[in-house]
């Protein structure tokens, strides 16, 4: 198989992706996923997309991380991967991926912030006198 590639965004963070047939193994930023990401939650939420196609050990995925939270990043690199699911077997994995929502991007981001307001939508408080 020959390497695959496929960018997911979420809020202001972009994953790059890159697929290759291995062992199963995830870098992060030249890092292991569980140096990355220390939280369980999050290191559930990049695997859902390859436990849902149950290619756990099939892939070795390298990914270059960047902008946004931890969150933001983890939620864009399930994107990724998801896409790149597709672009290996879109007949195979594409039906049960699009059914739980992995292919969708989120296109929700922050309001930004206008001038002569202390946030987005937040007034300084108004006094009559």
């Amino acid at each position: 198989m020959e390497l695959i590639n496929a960018l997911g965004r979420r809020k202001s963070a972009v994953a790059r992706v890159y697929v290759t047939s291995g062992k199963g193994n995830i870098t992060i930023n030249d890092r292991p996923l569980e140096t990355y990401f220390k939280a369980e939650t999050l290191q559930y939420i990049v695997k859902q997309a390859l436990e849902l196609t149950n290619t756990m050990g099939m892939f070795d995925v390298n990914v270059n991380l960047t902008g946004g939270g931890y969150k933001g990043q983890a939620e864009a690199l399930r994107l990724a991967i998801a896409r790149a699911l597709c672009k290996v077997d879109a007949e195979q994995y594409r039906p049960a991926l699009k059914a739980n929502g992995f292919l969708t991007r989120d296109p929700r981001e922050v309001e930004r912030k206008k001038p002569g307001q202390p946030g987005a939508r937040r007034r300084f408080q108004f006094s009559k006198r």
